[in-house]
Formats: structure tokens, sequence, C-alpha cells
């Protein structure tokens, strides 16, 4: 006798690409971190850098990584190939790192940063489309929060890489910015060898890439967009809570602790916050991150001491865990598929030029009024934000 009970679904497994793309990422991560985490010291001590100067150099090498993104963006839609540029953009990251121990002045570390951050730009978006590619929408949220998952736990490695490398050679930032050139090394040989792209057919559009060709994606895309870029302007760089950190009463050799911290709180929270969005949608996802943002914002300007720092710090960890990934996803679900690399390209280029106004702004704030006025201001920010949330219910589109 037959039953007419329909089996169980079959859960799908997330594609192998996304898990070689997350190690790759982890792996640059854990580079990059070695040498972000320490940079704002060694440019305050060793170079005599200011926090205006500090603001100005982060927001110059997003200005730089926002406008490739959008020409790697749009050059993966019409050639239809992603991996190239994903291979260009994270070996222009690994040739970068060896820069930093060279540079004898702030010119040389701007230099450094700018090959770096051009490389993220090119990297960033084909990655991205290509994760989108490759993922069934019923599991997207869980890729994209797996690969932000591993992503940070590169975040959390390298900052501890950096604490152990402090103490065992006495606080020579010079011979750890060459150890942490290995991993980045080892990011691009595994992408050469490890990630097969599927077959994507070229754009029917006719010559180059064009600008225009962004007035295409549909109003959902739009729609994240702006939102995002509302919610990137109140998050400025972390290198002001690494600053806060040393006020806050943390040593030379234990500061890099604080990204540790936060990274390990982004990165467990990432792959669950993304598997949850797949089922309960991604509006209240966002909704939670600031408020997150905002409690931390409000834990900072009045951290006095390590306890509040750190209350601060996680609150921060957890804003990224419910946004980062989700912001992703919401652009993959809401690009028709033939501009999904566009979408991201746009997507970047936007929030990259708020980043860049959040860090000056922040920048500006903390020399003139002190630090607490830089969190407060970013607590504002983000009440803003929480109120264009609702927005976000007509983002998730089926791709044309």
């Amino acid at each position: 006798m037959t039953s007419n009970t329909a089996p169980p679904r079959q859960p799908i497994a997330i594609p192998r690409t996304v898990w070689v793309l997350g190690v790759v990422s982890l792996l640059m991560d854990i580079s990059s971190e070695m040498i972000q985490t320490l940079l704002p010291l060694y440019l305050v001590a060793g170079l005599g850098a200011s926090a205006i100067a500090i603001g100005f150099i982060e927001g110059l090498s997003v200005a730089i990584a926002t406008v490739t993104k959008l020409f790697s963006g749009m050059i993966s839609d019409w050639t239809g190939r992603r991996k190239p540029l994903a291979v260009l953009g994270y070996g222009l990251g690994a040739l970068s790192k060896p820069i930093f121990p060279l540079a004898t002045s702030i010119g040389w570390i701007v230099v450094a940063k700018a090959v770096d951050r051009v490389g993220k730009g090119i990297r960033g978006t084909p990655r991205d489309a290509l994760i989108a590619d490759v993922t069934p929408p019923e599991i997207r949220g869980a890729s994209f929060g797996l690969r932000k998952s591993l992503d940070t736990v590169g975040g959390f490695v390298g900052p501890l890489a950096a604490i152990g490398l402090m103490l065992a050679t006495d606080g020579d930032m010079i011979v750890i910015f060459w150890i942490a050139a290995i991993p980045a090394f080892l990011a691009v040989a595994l992408l050469i060898i490890g990630v097969k792209e599927p077959e994507q057919p070229p754009s029917s559009s006719k010559g180059m890439p064009r600008f225009r060709d962004a007035r295409r994606l549909n109003r959902a895309v739009w729609i994240v967009i702006g939102v995002s870029s509302l919610l990137t302007l109140a998050r400025f760089s972390e290198a002001f809570l690494l600053l806060k950190s040393q006020q806050a009463g943390l040593s030379l050799a234990w500061i890099p602790v604080t990204m540790v911290v936060m990274h390990a709180v982004y990165g467990l929270t990432a792959y669950p916050v993304g598997y949850l969005s797949d089922r309960i949608g991604r509006r209240s996802m966002i909704a939670l991150s600031l408020v997150f943002l905002i409690a931390a914002d409000l834990a900072l300007a009045t951290a006095q001491t390590l306890p509040m720092l750190f209350a601060g710090i996680v609150l921060w960890g957890l804003h990224m865990g419910f946004s980062q990934g989700i912001l992703s996803t919401l652009i993959a679900d809401s690009a028709p598929q033939n501009l999904k690399g566009t979408a991201f390209g746009v997507f970047n280029l936007a929030t990259g030029l708020t980043v860049i106004l959040g860090n000056v702004a922040a920048g500006l704030l903390w020399e003139t009024w002190g630090s607490a006025s830089t969190f407060l201001a970013g607590a504002v920010v983000a009440l803003a934000s929480l109120a264009a949330v609702p927005l976000l219910s007509a983002a998730r589109q089926p791709a044309q």
C-alpha cells in the first residue's frame, strides 16, 4: 500500500565554490587585519599622523575601492566572466602587502592602501556576483552569511596573530607587516586552483560596458542601495574603534584584542543570521542591526572603562553580523540575472561614497569635539536609518 505522504524535502547544500571563496576571503582578511589593526597606531606613533589624516586615508582607500567595484561589476556582466577579475583583485591585494613594511612616510602608506583597495574593489563585486550565480535563491542568505562568517574568522585570527607577534617581537610592527604577506599570497593560490565558475553568457550590449547600463536596474535594487547608503553613513571605519580603545586604557600590545572580539561576534552571527533570513525575511535583521549600532555608539561615546568599551565592541560586532551579509543578499535577490555584477558595483559605489563622507566627518568631529561626538553623531544617523527600513519591504522581487 503506497503512501500519499510526500518525502521530506532534502536540505540544499551550500555550493563548494562558496566555501572556497569564503576560505580565500578568510586568508586575505587574516593578512589585512594583521596590518590594519596596527596601522592606525603605526601612523600616529611612528609617522606622526593625526585623526583627521587617518580619516582621510581610510576615506580615500574606500573611494578607490568603490570606483573600481563599479567598473569590475560592469565588466564581469559584459564578459560573462567573474573569476579572472577576482584573481586580479586578490593578486593586487597580495602585492600591496610588502609595501607597508617598506613605507617610510605617510605618502607610501597611501600608495600601499591604494593598491590594496584597487584590488579589493576589483575582486569584491565579481566575487559576490559569482556567489549569486552559483547559489539557489532558497539558500542565498545562508551562502552570503557563510562567506561573511569565514571572512570574519580572518578578522579575529588576524588581530590575534598581531597580538602574539607584538608580544613575541617586542612591538616590532615592521616584522609583523612582513609576516602578514604570507596568507595573502596563499589566498591567491587557492582561488586560482579551487574555484571553477559556471558558464555565463556575455552581455548582449554592443561595445564596451557603459555607465548608463545602471539605469536598467530595477526599482527594488535602487531601494536597497538607498537604504544601505544611509545605513553605511552611520558606520565609520573600525580605525576609530582602535583609537577609542587606546583612550579607554588598553596598552599598545593589547589594542588588537578589540578587533578580535568584534570580528568573533561578527563571524559567529553572520551565518546564522543569513540562514534565518532565508526563512523569516531580511528586513527584521536590518532593523535589529541598527538597534545594535545605536546601542554600540552610545556605549562607546561614554566608555571610560574597559567593560563599557568591550560592551560597545560586542554590540558593534552584532550590528555587522546582522547587516553586512543581508545587504549583499538583498542585492542578489533584487537584481536581474544579467545585471548582477552591475548591481553589486553600483551598490558598492554608493555605499563607498557614503563611507568616505562618514570617515572624514568622524575624523573632524573627533579632532574638534572629542571622541564622544563622533559616536553620538553615528547614533543619530543610525536612528534615521532605522526609520527607512520599512522601504525594504519592496526590495525582494524576482529577477527578470
